[in-house]
């Protein structure tokens, strides 16, 4: 109840699964050790802790994610490795190179949700020490071996690992990896300088800089030597993996730095899968509903009724139907006797939470914006229908409320309140809309900074109408 979404009757069915899924997400916590399942994944993943902290603090649960840091953080190994899974015997041994970026990734975002400094001076040694270790670990792909032209195309990535649980049976050089440990080295150079440690923070924004240079180099070398029209997952393999790269766009911020064309060709050779799959023409008799993520991915892309299409689509796979929750793994046949990981499975779960809120708003990394209903389809906005909203939603820039609604033929109105500060890039509004804008005004007065599909507000209160 921390959190109210309004949408129409006929979408009811999110809002219940979202309920649904932070009753599960709590119920699944052993302690302060946030877990994914409570049977087959009774033990903690900072993977997907990480992501279900990220989960919770959007829907107004900061405490939880407090707690759960708290306890992972003595965990880490004398090296900065962040361990990738801790039970009741301890740290895990496996080594996961996308570890120590999340656990970086999780204390960031709880500062940003909280302005919680003091924390972040409590975390800050183990921060720093996850820094040093991926340093030390991109270290050993720049040596001058790593600079001859057969072995170019790792220079500068963390080693190879089986992180990404597609590479269990060999380890590669995982883009899976380089994307969480980017994300890190970002969110390391921002909370440097919230705490004041300029010297770290030049330091660390440098390091940023080249291992996102090198990341690219990489990704493009693969490209051109694998004749890959789309973005691969992995040095070795060239593979396809869109829910692995979708981790490139929604939680790396990444998009303006990947090649729009071959990322769009990635989608939309994904999409075809999708299409196959609701027709019964794919090949495969299984997948898994981490495929959430990619409703984010395609929000973020501007493909909003692909976005909505794939998250129905993934809502027919709820088993059963009406508990409101998904398995980490869905059959084609519903009654096969196969594996199908924890049901409720909360990681699966923590993906919806973001794709939803994603839909509803979102903060934009490139410019610093935060955009709103991006992902909102056109039907939640037809008729005299209560149309879209949410109550109390947290964001990087405060506390959001929001009404959008038609306002007679060939206008909508949004109401902004809440206790926010407008973000450096504004207050983005994207709605669907059948024609182009003509007209917006913000308090009564006229809007010169809009385009035919959305206006950029920088007033908080706002009282918007938007003629098309």
């Amino acid at each position: 109840g921390r959190v109210e979404v309004t949408v129409p009757p006929t979408a009811s069915k999110l809002v219940d699964t979202l309920h649904t899924t932070l009753a599960h997400i709590l119920i699944n916590r052993d302690g302060p050790a946030i877990q994914p399942g409570s049977r087959t994944y009774s033990r903690s993943w900072i993977r997907d802790g990480a992501l279900t902290s990220d989960s919770l603090l959007q829907l107004g649960h900061t405490e939880e994610v407090r707690d759960f840091l708290t306890w992972y953080a003595p965990y880490q190994l004398p090296d900065g490795r962040i361990p990738c899974c801790v039970d009741r015997r301890g740290a895990d041994p496996v080594p996961e190179h996308d570890s120590n970026g999340e656990f970086i990734y999780a204390v960031a975002e709880y500062y940003r949700f909280t302005r919680d400094v003091g924390f972040v001076h409590r975390m800050w040694p183990a921060v720093m020490r996850a820094v040093d270790w991926i340093a030390a670990a991109r270290a050993t792909r720049t040596t001058k071996e790593f600079r001859e032209p057969g072995r170019l195309v790792f220079f500068g990535l963390l080693p190879e690992s089986i992180s990404h649980e597609g590479y269990s049976s060999h380890p590669v050089h995982s883009y899976w990896d380089d994307f969480f440990a980017l994300r890190g080295l970002k969110d390391a150079a921002e909370l440097a300088r919230v705490i004041g440690d300029e010297a770290r923070a030049s330091d660390v924004a440098v390091l940023r800089d080249a291992f996102r240079d090198d990341l690219v180099a990489s990704i493009r070398r693969v490209m051109e030597t694998r004749a890959t029209d789309y973005l691969p997952a992995s040095v070795e393999l060239a593979d396809f993996d869109p829910s692995a790269t979708a981790i490139a766009v929604t939680i790396a911020g990444m998009l303006p730095d990947l090649p729009r064309d071959a990322l769009d060709r990635t989608f939309d050779r994904y999409w075809s899968t999708v299409e196959e799959r609701a027709h019964g023409s794919g090949t495969s008799g299984s997948y898994s509903p981490y495929e959430l993520r990619n409703v984010e991915a395609l929000v973020r892309l501007g493909r909003r009724e692909r976005a909505y299409e794939l998250l129905t689509a993934i809502f027919r796979d709820q088993r059963p139907a009406a508990w409101n929750q998904w398995a980490e793994i869905v059959w084609r046949d519903p009654g096969a006797p196969r594996f199908i990981g924890d049901m409720p499975h909360t990681w699966v779960g923590s993906s919806f939470v973001r794709a939803l809120r994603t839909m509803l708003a979102y903060e934009r990394e490139e410019d610093r914006a935060l955009v709103l209903a991006s992902g909102v389809p056109a039907e939640w906005l037809a008729g005299d229908g209560p149309g879209v909203g949410v109550k109390r939603l947290p964001t990087y820039f405060g506390v959001l409320t929001y009404t959008l609604r038609p306002e007679g033929d060939g206008a909508l109105r949004l109401r902004l309140s809440g206790d926010l500060s407008v973000p450096p890039g504004g207050i983005v509004l994207m709605p669907p809309l059948p024609r182009a804008l003509t007209a917006v005004t913000v308090n009564g007065t006229p809007l010169t900074d809009f385009t035919a599909d959305a206006a950029t507000i920088r007033e908080f209160p706002a009282d918007v109408v938007l003629e098309y």
